[in-house]
């Protein structure tokens, strides 16, 4: 679906609190690595692992309208990867509050910092008739791992520069094609 493996293939670093307020990463031995993907994966409702960040979340970020005069709020399920220190997001087709909308999002992790790229591609039938937006975004991982938030920049239509929040909200650690089901449909807001 999202042209990338949907099995996870592991993980290379490992986010633990410090005891501080913060949380550090290190990496994790091979030995570690294979322990780790034999256990069972969390649910929505168990706890996750700090750096096991693949599974299915619910992406929501805001932006204002000029032509509109107004902000609005945008929420697509997503299909999140992790490929070592790099996260692949793509939104489940038919998974948005705007119906057509398709999103993607390329992502680093250094430490609990997330910084990368993001791409949206609006329905044909709303306001913005099929418009496609890109531009920048940097996050913080929670300690806990269930929640990444942050801030996009990205052009507008009248050649300036807008900015917003955004966060990712874990739901569901499998990428199980029944998961992926579930999820396909526009999240409630």
């Amino acid at each position: 679906m999202t042209g990338l493996p949907i099995e996870m293939l592991g993980f290379s670093v490992r986010v633990t609190p410090d005891g501080h307020g913060g949380h550090d990463a290190d990496r994790v031995p091979d030995d570690d690595h294979v322990a780790r993907e034999e256990e069972p994966r969390p649910t929505a409702d168990a706890p996750v692992v700090p750096g096991a960040y693949s599974g299915v979340w619910l992406s929501r970020y805001q932006y204002f309208s000029s032509g509109r005069d107004g902000t609005f709020q945008a929420l697509h399920h997503v299909v999140l990867l992790q490929h070592d220190s790099r996260l692949t997001v793509r939104s489940l087709p038919g998974a948005s509050s705007t119906p057509g909308s398709n999103l993607s999002m390329e992502l680093t992790i250094e430490g609990n910092v997330a910084t990368g790229t993001w791409r949206e591609e609006t329905s044909r039938e709303d306001h913005y008739r099929g418009a496609i937006y890109h531009g920048a975004i940097q996050m913080l991982i929670e300690p806990t791992g269930r929640r990444i938030t942050g801030k996009w920049v990205g052009f507008g239509r009248n050649m300036d520069v807008n900015s917003g929040p955004w966060e990712l909200v874990f739901q569901d650690a499998s990428t199980s094609q029944a998961t992926i089901r579930t999820y396909t449909r526009p999240p409630e807001e």
